[in-house]
């Protein structure tokens, strides 16, 4: 017997002895996803010998430390229960099923990643912990979309297989046969237990995400990191202090810039309070009291529309009503989930670090778009064809200026198709339809702010509409079934008397997808907005750069308002080319994107600058461009300040 089987040995014959075992199992199954998960993204990862030493050793710091807190429960368990019971049989069973469990659901963790990373090129971030609160759309979504019970079986198949492999070769059987039945005096199992449970603890004092090497790469980084340390990392850190984690002016500097960047020709501010952003906008001639209903469409890139080059075919519709109406050609979300687009949309602000507003608590009574049109008459309504709990939706909007029209407010029968996220896009327009009818027959204006559900996985949607069959098509039919909708909706709003003083706004609350190598991937953000109806509008390109907070200022301004303003947005037509500008983010890297430069803010307190080809879309490192990154740190400084200050309240009528 050599030295090495003397070791083991005796390892596996101390009580807490198992417990290698579980970090053996943990740390390998760890291994086997991050191989899978950069085989999936071999061509998108930098593969040079050092940046993938690099990634994979730090991932093994991650794996090893996530696997001290993962047994923490089993070293308990061993180092409290008495001796007699360490001996019965029944441990032995118990002991034998816990491992098998952990196989198992270590397995289905390995699994959800390698969804999770299809769908959003990392590992579990604020969005998994979303999905974790709203548990019956999420599995409902998850059960229209794969093959479940052939998943899991599989899945049950490879736990036996691993479980077996440990239990003959690994030395599971002999540890739990032999070394629980071995004399086990208190004074052992609590000296190597407190030993276990003090480690954690020693090496998570240098450990966070924040501190993960770039690499250069987004994928390499994203690799770097732990699926489940990641998850309880952003459970845990739900909202980033600005103040806490990023570059900062001085308030009243912060402030004074802030006024500089939103200060245009027609603007007056009204207080002489530096942190108070109120102002007026002002417009020479008459108001126009249009109707607004905007479709904001989920998941739609902009590469998907053929007017941007697409040659699929998928948007005959869109691109038709781009050709006749006012089409922005360099328009960009600010993040990428539905509800920074609709933080973006409705509030006009800048992006601020950690979760949407839309989900924040003291989100009531802000300033938005609906709380304009609101004062001056207007029936503003949200309508969306899900349930709209979902993301806090029915509340934020509920409490901002809208009615609310969901899933749960029609009667059954106005529900012709619906799948785990709602009815579909032809459902929720028919509701807008009779919203509109009904305000028209009372006399009053109307403002739809509409979300669609249908270009969301699983893409099912009502057969014989388009050709390309449901679900099985995909995104390609998701985006194709959605363009029908619209221009469903577009030739039954022909057939009414409202319809000539309507501007319907299509705009996308996000790109579908926003990984990439570079930390903020522009090309990812990169959406479509079309404003149309010949009545009201020409037909125009306009190619400035803008993003989101712009649309609720370009809409009042084009309806010749003169109003109160506290939205960070401009009206687009009016920037000059020095002021055009982007503000695109993630949970915690927030960009600030002119002309042909990128600069970041990250936590903590760093930030990185990049000049940026808009044909190919690659960014390249430069040197941090002093004025730009000023620009960067008023627009969210003061942004973050506002919101948890009150400072965005709504006003009255004006």
């Amino acid at each position: 017997m050599t030295s090495r089987t003397t070791f083991w040995t005796r390892l596996l014959q101390h009580p807490l002895g198992g417990v290698i075992l579980f970090y053996l199992l943990f740390a390998g199954i760890a291994l086997l996803t991050r191989v899978a998960l950069l085989i999936h993204s071999w061509s998108s990862v930098t593969l040079t010998p050092l940046k993938l030493a690099g990634t994979f050793l730090c991932g093994l710091g991650f794996d090893l430390v996530t696997a001290l807190y993962a047994a923490i429960p089993l070293v308990l368990y061993l180092a409290l229960i008495p001796r007699r019971w360490m001996a019965h049989r029944l441990n032995f069973f118990l002991l034998a099923a816990v491992f098998f469990l952990a196989t198992y659901l270590l397995l289905f963790g390995a699994v959800a990643e390698w969804f999770f990373w299809d769908e959003f090129g990392a590992r579990f971030n604020f969005i998994a912990v979303d999905y974790l609160v709203y548990t019956t759309e999420v599995i409902a979504n998850i059960r229209e979309s794969y093959p479940m019970p052939l998943i899991l079986g599989a899945l049950f198949a490879g736990s036996a297989a691993v479980f077996i492999m440990f239990w003959k070769w690994g030395g599971l059987r002999d540890w739990i046969q032999h070394a629980a039945a071995l004399p086990s005096p208190w004074r052992v199992r609590w000296t190597a237990a407190a030993a276990l449970l003090a480690l954690p603890a020693l090496f998570t004092a240098g450990l966070s995400n924040r501190l993960v090497p770039e690499f250069g790469n987004t994928y390499n980084q994203e690799l770097a990191k732990n699926g489940l340390y990641s998850f309880a990392a952003e459970f845990r850190n739900n909202e980033l202090r600005y103040d806490h984690f990023y570059d900062q002016l001085g308030h009243a500097q912060a402030f004074n810039h802030a006024r500089q960047l939103l200060t245009t020709p027609n603007t007056q501010f009204l207080s002489t309070n530096v942190a108070d952003l109120t102002r007026l906008i002002t417009h020479d001639g008459a108001a126009k009291r249009w109707n607004v209903m905007q479709i904001t469409v989920e998941s739609l890139s902009a590469k998907y529309l053929g007017v941007f080059g697409n040659q699929e075919k998928l948007t005959p519709n869109l691109d038709a009503l781009a050709r006749d109406g006012m089409l922005f050609t360099k328009f960009y979300a600010t993040g990428n989930r539905t509800v920074r687009g609709m933080e973006a949309l409705t509030l006009a602000v800048p992006p601020t670090p950690g979760q949407s507003i839309v989900k924040r608590p003291n989100n009531e009574n802000l300033f938005t778009l609906g709380s304009v049109f609101r004062a001056r008459g207007y029936d503003t309504k949200f309508i969306y064809g899900g349930y709209g709990y979902f993301d806090n939706m029915n509340y934020y909007f509920g409490h901002n200026g809208y009615d609310v029209v969901d899933r749960a407010k029609v009667p059954k029968e106005n529900i012709s198709f619906a799948n785990a996220w709602g009815a579909c896009d032809e459902d929720a327009f028919q509701w807008a339809i009779k919203e509109a009818d009904a305000s028209y027959a009372q006399g009053k204006p109307f403002h739809h702010f509409i979300m669609t559900t249908s270009n969301h996985r699983p893409f099912t949607y009502p057969a014989g509409k388009i050709d390309l069959p449901s679900k099985t098509s995909g995104r390609r039919g998701g985006v194709k079934y959605t363009d029908y909708a619209i221009g469903e909706l577009i030739k039954q709003a022909r057939t009414k008397p409202w319809f000539t003083n309507t501007l319907f706004v299509i705009v996308a609350d996000h790109c579908a997808g926003s990984a990439g190598k570079s930390e903020l991937p522009v090309r990812e953000y990169e959406i479509p907005l079309l404003l149309y109806n010949p009545h009201l509008v020409p037909a125009q390109r306009v190619e400035k750069l803008c993003s989101q907070i712009d649309v609720a200022p370009t809409i009042l301004g084009l309806m010749n308002w003169t109003y109160q303003s506290r939205f960070y947005g401009k009206d687009v037509r009016l920037m000059p080319p020095s002021e055009e500008r982007a503000l695109i983010a993630n949970y915690q890297k927030l960009g600030l994107l002119q002309r042909d430069r990128l600069e970041i803010l990250k936590p903590v307190r760093q930030q990185s600058s990049y000049a940026w080809d808009a044909r190919s879309g690659e960014l390249t490192s430069q040197p941090t461009d002093k004025n730009l990154w000023a620009d960067a740190v008023a627009y969210y400084q003061t942004a973050s300040h506002a919101f948890r200050h009150r400072l965005m309240g709504a006003m009255d009528a004006n």
